[in-house]
């Protein structure tokens, strides 16, 4: 099994724009260019789930399964989504990306200096993201 369960992280806000973005692991990099078209693509895709779901009050695809990725969504109340692309068949990402919600609104939204909408840049949020992706690895590969 590979170093690490989680591939990458998105951060998307409601407008669809990359607002954050992180890899975990060597495997498959990403320039920027791609970091934002893969980005954009699951903006629109989430939003004509939405507007296609037989299920009324859909929220949109929170899981893509594929032979080589899982792809797990959280959409928060105000749109923003967040994503993590991680190795298939992960468990309790919906738990990780619950907390990294958290994280998100502890050390961003309540940064005095962030500007809603922009990029993230926060040392706060990128140490705690850190420990919580970890500490979610050492459980679930046993390390």
């Amino acid at each position: 099994m590979a170093a690490a369960a989680i591939y990458s992280l998105f951060i998307i806000n409601k407008s669809g724009g990359l607002i954050y973005y992180k890899e975990y692991g060597s495997a498959g990099r990403m320039d920027t260019n791609d970091s934002l078209r893969v980005a954009s693509l699951w903006h629109s895709m989430h939003a004509i789930s939405q507007q296609l779901s037989p299920t009324v009050g859909c929220s949109g695809i929170e899981l893509l399964e594929a032979d080589a990725f899982d792809l797990h969504c959280f959409q928060s109340l105000t749109g923003t989504k967040f994503f993590v692309v991680c190795e298939p068949g992960t468990l309790h990402m919906d738990a990780l990306l619950k907390v990294i919600y958290e994280l998100y609104t502890d050390y961003v939204l309540k940064n005095p200096f962030y500007e809603m909408e922009m990029p993230i840049r926060c040392e706060l949020f990128d140490l705690n993201l850190s420990q919580a992706v970890q500490k979610d690895r050492v459980a679930l590969l046993g390390r």
